[in-house]
């Protein structure tokens, strides 16, 4: 009996910073909004916001080549050539490979 006494008497001198620790425990582990959770969170809003930054610089650049073939009928014919390998009647086309 003595040893529950004592346990009782530990815990009464010490509720409050038993207590706290709990709280902690609780809001850094076990919560749903969690510490942990919070900064895993915060690590793939990064990751998110660099990835919206590329395809954003993706999305302008695209939107340029497609502005410039719109207006440019000189490049409408430059890719035709290039990636296409398309000619006039009257040329020869030779191909380099790396």
């Amino acid at each position: 009996m003595s040893g529950l006494q004592a346990f009782l008497s530990f815990l009464g001198r010490y509720k409050c910073i038993i207590v706290l620790a709990v709280f902690v425990f609780i809001i850094v582990f076990v919560d749903e909004n969690s510490a942990l959770r919070r900064i895993r969170y915060s690590k793939e809003i990064g990751q998110l916001k660099n990835e919206i930054k590329k395809y954003q610089a993706e999305y302008d650049e695209s939107t340029r080549k497609l502005n410039e073939l719109n207006t440019n009928p000189e490049a409408i014919e430059q890719i035709a050539r290039e990636k296409y390998l398309m000619k006039k009647s009257n040329e020869d086309i030779y191909v380099f490979e790396d």
